[in-house]
C-alpha cells in the first residue's frame, strides 16, 4: 500500500513554520519508555529505464550530515501524537532533507541505543520515491544533503539501522522489478 502526503500540504507547513522544524518533545510517542523515531530512505532513478529489470545501479539515496557533522545518515526524527506515522515520516524529510514525495510501505522496525542520550530508541524507516527537491526548507542552515549510489551509501551511512534498512530497500525494489517481469512474462504465454 501507498500512502500519498499532500505535497502542498508539506510546502505549506514549510511556509508556514517560517523555516523552523518542530522542536521540543512534549508531543512525541513513547512506548515502554523508549522514543519512537521515524525516517525515510529518499530515493530516485538515475535514469528513466526502458527495461523492466532495475538494479542495485540504478537507484540513487539521498543523505544528510548529521547537525552535529559527523556523518551521514537518512531523514529521521520523532514521531508526534498528532500525526501519523507516515505524515511523521514524510514531515522529517521535508524539515531536513528538504525533500517530498510517496511514503511507501515500511522496510521495519529497530531497536537501537542513542549515541547522544543514554537511552533506547524504536526507529520505523520508510522508502521516499522523491518526487520534488525543495530550494528551501527548514534545516538548510545546519545540515548538507547529497544523492549518492546505493555503494556509497552503505559506507557513509553512519547508524547500522539505517544500514540493514537500505538493504531492504533494495532487496524490495530489485526484487519487484523481477516480480513484475515475470507476471508480465506469464501474461504473455
Amino acid at each position: 500500500m501507498v500512502v500519498l502526503v499532500a505535497q502542498e500540504s508539506m510546502v505549506a507547513l514549510v511556509a508556514q513554520e517560517a523555516l523552523v522544524s518542530r522542536t521540543g518533545r512534549h508531543l512525541q510517542r513513547y512506548d515502554r519508555g523508549r522514543r519512537l523515531v521515524v525516517g525515510c530512505i529518499p530515493y530516485r532513478y538515475k535514469d528513466a529505464k526502458q527495461t523492466l529489470e532495475i538494479t542495485e545501479d540504478d537507484i540513487e539515496v539521498l543523505v544528510i550530515s548529521s547537525q552535529k557533522g559527523k556523518g551521514w545518515l537518512f531523514p529521521k526524527g520523532g514521531w508526534e501524537i498528532d500525526e501519523s506515522i507516515k505524515e511523521a515520516a514524510s514531515r522529517e524529510s521535508v524539515e531536513e532533507a528538504g525533500v517530498t514525495g510517496i511514503v511507501e510501505d515500511e522496510l521495519g522496525q529497530w531497536s537501537f541505543k542513542s549515541k547522544t542520550h543514554n537511552t533506547y530508541y524504536e526507529g520505523y524507516m520508510f522508502p521516499l520515491l522523491v518526487q520534488k527537491q525543495l530550494d528551501v526548507w527548514p534545516e538548510m542552515n545546519v545540515r548538507e544533503r547529497i544523492w549518492m549510489s546505493v555503494a556509497e551509501a552503505r559506507k557513509v551511512c553512519q547508524h547500522w539501522w539505517m544500514k540493514e534498512a537500505l538493504e531492504r530497500l533494495v532487496r524490495r525494489i530489485t526484487s519487484r522489478d523481477t516480480e513484475e517481469e515475470m507476471v508480465a512474462t506469464c501474461s504473455l504465454s
